[in-house]
């Protein structure tokens, strides 16, 4: 069956998009299965580059049809404004297909999820501020708002009374602010209506359709395996579930439909927001590596914590997804350094530990055991064969592949699209 996930196997921000638009021309559907506009793709294309945060990347490859599924949280003016954006240089966006049933990012969800920021002060989770999490939480409250919802507007207008009841409350007495009008809400959600009507599908049974007739479907998840809101570093996650079993409920296709889990990682590792990070560096190797790597979010505009190559982490993204392949980005950036560290195990109250632990706790207290790799100081990014490769950049990959657990079927030797070392064929 040509149904594929392709997902971060780190904290996100892994390459995704070079990955997915590397498929893109054997692939007849890209999917995105979860998140929203917090998530960020650059795909460079010759000398283009593009950055797409709520698109499926394949909506740059002609004759790929982009499908934003029901588990997505979609903000209609975001929306809007990348295809609006895209158009204007001159891509095609008229393939895009978004289900009915995916919930829409409110105004006042924006709102609250800027104000609960900062009220929590240190404690807060470092959120992008786009009213993902409080999206998702009306969403599971049963009290969320569909795209669907945007074409009857007496179910809008119930749907956002009900909402804003409670939030208003809070929003007054909690944080000190106004409070927000239901006709402003409804005025401007109904507005989004005509412009989007146009690609609203039962993409459920779209896809099903497209996988039953051997047509190759790609589901493309946001953020990074350890930002999984079930399987991540709780709580400082997002609001959904990018491992592979979320591409089954963020798009209705059953886990027996799907037959590769590729895995993307980084040659070294990054997160952006708070929480535990063991391989982060405060020196002048992490500020190299944010330099040279380009580390600033897509999305956010922050800079990127970084630090070195976790094999705990990626064992542990091969188990709960079930990784077929990894796909290993950046590798040119580790070019320079005579001599480069590997955490392969943590230390934890002076217990080595090869598994990630369960426990927030120990995982707060992991402090990595790291084995030292030989580094190259050749360009590899005319690199086109494994064996072009320096011997010593061969050896990185292969130490790399034996300590994650799934075999490394493609390498990114630079940023291009070109760039890239396909070793194994993902389809």
């Amino acid at each position: 069956m040509p149904a594929l996930v392709l997902l971060g196997a780190q904290w996100g921000d892994e390459g995704k998009g070079k990955a997915t638009d590397l498929l893109g021309g054997s692939v007849d559907y890209v999917v995105r299965y979860q998140g929203g506009n917090n998530a960020g793709h650059t795909v460079v294309v010759g000398d283009q580059k593009y950055a797409l945060h709520l698109l499926p990347s394949g909506i740059l490859s002609p004759g790929c049809t982009p499908v934003i599924g029901n588990g997505v949280v979609v903000d209609p003016a975001v929306l809007l404004s990348e295809l609006s954006g895209l158009a204007d240089r001159g891509v095609d966006t008229s393939k895009l297909l978004i289900s009915g049933n995916a919930h829409l990012i409110t105004p006042y969800h924006t709102t609250i999820d800027k104000v609960s920021e900062r009220f929590l002060g240190k404690r807060k989770i470092g959120t992008t501020g786009r009213g993902i999490g409080p999206a998702y939480a009306d969403k599971i409250n049963r009290v969320g708002i569909r795209v669907q919802d945007l074409f009857d507007e007496s179910i809008l207008r119930q749907k956002v009374e009900a909402a804003l009841d409670s939030k208003n409350q809070v929003l007054a007495k909690l944080y000190n602010r106004r409070a927000i009008a239901v006709d402003q809400v409804v005025e401007e959600l109904l507005g989004y209506a005509d412009r989007l009507g146009g690609y609203v599908a039962d993409t459920t049974l779209v896809l099903n359709n497209a996988i039953d007739q051997g047509q190759v479907v790609l589901f493309e998840g946001g953020q990074g395996t350890l930002l999984d809101v079930d399987h991540g570093t709780y709580p400082f996650v997002t609001s959904s579930n990018p491992t592979a079993g979320g591409a089954c409920t963020g798009t209705g296709v059953g886990p027996t439909k799907i037959s590769r889990v590729i895995g993307i990682l980084k040659a070294y590792t990054t997160r952006v927001g708070a929480g535990p990070f063991p391989t982060e560096l405060h020196d002048e190797d992490g500020e190299k590596l944010r330099t040279i790597g380009g580390e600033r979010g897509v999305t956010t505009g922050r800079d990127r914590r970084c630090g070195w190559f976790d094999a705990v982490i990626a064992r542990y993204a091969t188990r709960v997804n079930g990784l077929t392949d990894f796909f290993l980005t950046k590798l040119d950036v580790l070019t320079g350094w005579e001599r480069i560290p590997v955490c392969v195990a943590y230390e934890i109250d002076g217990k080595r530990v090869e598994e990630l632990p369960y426990s927030q706790t120990d995982f707060h207290h992991a402090k990595p055991v790291y084995e030292t790799l030989p580094g190259w100081s050749e360009d590899i990014t005319q690199a086109k064969t494994f064996d072009e490769l320096p011997k010593n950049a061969q050896k990185y990959v292969q130490a790399l592949e034996e300590m994650s657990g799934a075999p490394i079927s493609a390498i990114g030797v630079g940023p291009g699209r070109d760039e890239t070392i396909q070793i194994n064929s993902f389809l």
